[in-house]
């Protein structure tokens, strides 16, 4: 289907095979029970997709920059949330004196952020802030440590502290709480060769879930006590079913899950259906048994290995070779598939990650009933790149 539909486009290219996007948004959905999914950008960056599943059921956008959530807000979008914190003085003098301040709610964790918003000069009203709460799981009397390094408010006393300092002051209110449970989130629990941690992996991340559920519970009604709340935001594509459970959070983030890329394949709890893939052509065959597609090397973020690596994904049987994996200029690739491959035929691979392939094109073409629907602007096709 993938080829016929795309038959007269000479690769490279990316598409999104919307009848996989669509299962996988009704499925993110069915996993939070009710509880509102907010969508993840970062995980998307095309705004025509970002529309779609807003109009499936997804409630308002956590972005990555501010100066993404102004644009955003410019081009009419509404309910927004900056999952990150900024000290971007240019962004914060905008939103100051924009009137998407109503609609954007910034980051902060310490006091410093604080000090930002302010010198960034009186404001026609207080903008909107969120404490973000690390989530990490701190066991042994803080011996081990698991989660991202994200905020340094760990303890309910230094939230309280912080949510006392925000209501103290008149450039900033006080509108939610966030809670990012990446070590349950976003790390599958039956990592590939590696039995041992495959055992314990679910153990852990049980216990951890158990003590942040606490954490998070005590953390919220004790700010409460301080200042209302509009909502408090937690996990992601990885742990839905968990955080929605928490009686505490109101809505949980997700966006990777939609596009279904490869990193979900080592969760066992669930099961995207691939939505994003791109196409490479086979430009040699060095031997019988090797072909070698143009390009390729785009490796996702985080600790590198061959799980950061893209995947070949049809035709089946195919793997990168594991001497130059995927390379800037060109992937060989090997398997029982590599041999049947000439040059002319294409390969098509998925991403580690779900919208860093977003910054390789500028368009992804939409596919749908065997056939291409649409083509749209990704952010960078659009003169976006926030980061």
């Amino acid at each position: 289907m993938l080829n016929s539909a795309t038959q007269a486009m000479d690769p490279p290219f990316a598409v999104i095979d919307l009848d996989a996007f669509d299962f996988n948004a009704s499925d993110l959905m069915r996993r939070a029970g009710g509880v509102p999914l907010r969508l993840a950008s970062k995980s998307l960056r095309v705004r025509a997709l970002q529309d779609r599943a807003l109009a499936a059921g997804f409630v308002g956008t956590l972005c990555f920059t501010l100066p993404e959530a102004l644009w955003l807000a410019e081009l009419g979008g509404g309910d927004l949330v900056v999952a990150y914190p900024t000290v971007d003085r240019r962004a914060l003098r905008e939103l100051a004196h924009s009137p998407a301040r109503e609609r954007i709610t910034v980051m902060v964790d310490c006091r410093e952020h604080l000090d930002a918003i302010k010198a960034a000069g009186p404001a026609d009203g207080p903008v909107k802030v969120c404490l973000d709460i690390d989530a990490g799981w701190r066991a042994l009397g803080g011996l081990m440590q698991l989660g991202a390094k994200r905020s340094p408010l760990h303890d309910r006393a230094h939230v309280e502290d912080l949510a006392r300092e925000v209501v103290g002051r008149p450039e900033v209110e006080l509108d939610g709480i966030m809670a990012y449970e990446a070590q349950i989130a976003g790390v599958g629990d039956r990592p590939p060769g590696k039995p041992l941690l495959r055992l314990a992996l679910p153990i852990v991340q049980a216990l951890s879930a158990r003590e942040l559920a606490q954490r998070r519970g005590e953390i919220v009604d004790a700010v409460r006590s301080i200042a209302p709340l509009r909502f408090v935001n937690g996990g992601g594509t990885g742990s839905i079913e968990r955080t929605a459970a928490e009686p505490a959070v109101t809505e949980v983030a997700s966006g990777s899950g939609l596009f279904g890329p490869t990193l979900f394949d080592t969760y066992r709890a669930f099961k995207p259906r691939p939505a994003a893939l791109f196409a490479l052509p086979v430009v040699r065959k060095p031997s019988a048994k090797l072909a070698t597609a143009l390009g390729g090397g785009y490796p996702a973020s985080g600790p590198a290995g061959r799980d950061r690596l893209p995947r070949p994904f049809l035709p089946g049987g195919l793997r990168l070779d594991a001497r130059e994996g995927a390379g800037e200029v060109q992937t060989p690739l090997v398997g029982k598939a590599a041999a049947a491959l000439q040059v002319g035929d294409r390969v098509w691979f998925r991403h580690a990650k779900a919208g860093e392939l977003c910054e390789r094109f500028d368009v992804v073409h939409l596919i749908a009933g065997g056939g291409v629907v649409d083509t749209v602007p990704t952010y960078r096709g659009e003169g976006k790149t926030f980061l």
